[in-house]
């Protein structure tokens, strides 16, 4: 990590054990001249402690930063995609930041934005979903082409990274992060004479532009998804999904790869 990246902010969710355990790694980060700071404002590097959940909730809090450099830690031995730390063992941490093992990865965010006017980033998916016992109609569009008119519980908008999680439940592609791309996957989608769905994901080019129109029939305050938090919106009409010109970087060992990380939880 460049010199200049000194000033560390901890993200996590406060408890008697994991204070115990983040001691002696506030004094390590002190030994080396690291300053652990209050505001994440003042950081340059944010580092994310607990899982997954934790480390998505601490890009999402600090306002998804182009400036700094994220880090994520596990806080037990579940396995992690964006977590290649183990709270356990800070001599690995020391170690592979002293011999240079670690390198910085960049990932894919995509933009979503709810009646062209409020404007959201997801680092893993957007998913707009019935909160009625009933079906919800959306119009697709992919740049100016009406696709298909979908009627179902929902549809997932999925990063590459975020490929893992949500789409992968629904039997979506698991991508190759350094794609520039997103995905779409369907929720438990109606196909008869009048509604008639693709039935499988499809992943769009970081140049295209996904439009997703809800139908206006009382089902129009659906809830969205954005990662790991839930909006509620009144009188949602359209959704347009793109490829942020954002990326977050994170710190990775060079030993430890995407692919690595898949294999280590799913395989």
């Amino acid at each position: 990590m460049a010199d200049q990246r000194r000033n560390l902010y901890f993200y996590y969710h406060p408890n008697q054990e994991l204070d115990k355990k983040l001691e002696p790694l506030f004094r390590l980060a002190r030994d080396n001249d690291f300053h652990v700071v209050e505001d994440a404002k003042d950081a340059n590097i944010i580092v994310a402690v607990g899982g997954d959940g934790t480390f998505l909730q601490a890009v999402r809090k600090t306002g998804f930063r182009q400036d700094c450099l994220y880090v994520g830690i596990r806080s037990h031995n579940e396995a992690g995609l964006y977590c290649d730390f183990s709270i356990d063992d800070h001599d690995e941490m020391v170690e592979s930041m002293q011999n240079a093992e670690v390198e910085v990865r960049r990932f894919p965010v995509i933009e979503a934005t709810v009646n062209n006017e409020s404007s959201y980033l997801c680092l893993n998916e957007c998913s707009v979903r019935s909160t009625l016992i009933k079906s919800i109609d959306i119009d697709v569009h992919i740049d100016d082409l009406h696709f298909e008119t979908f009627r179902g519980d929902g549809l997932i908008v999925a990063t590459p990274t975020g490929s893992t999680g949500y789409n992968k439940s629904t039997k979506g592609a698991v991508v190759d992060p350094k794609l520039p791309c997103f995905q779409v996957s369907e929720l438990a989608s109606l196909n008869n004479n009048r509604f008639r769905t693709l039935g499988s994901s499809f992943i769009l080019s970081g140049e295209r532009t996904l439009r997703l129109q809800v139908t206006q029939d009382g089902n129009d305050y659906p809830v969205i998804g954005m990662d790991n938090e839930a909006y509620s919106i009144r009188n949602i009409k359209e959704v347009t999904v793109k490829l942020s010109d954002n990326v977050i970087k994170t710190v990775k060992l060079k030993n430890n790869t995407y692919w690595d990380r898949v294999k280590r939880t799913f395989l």
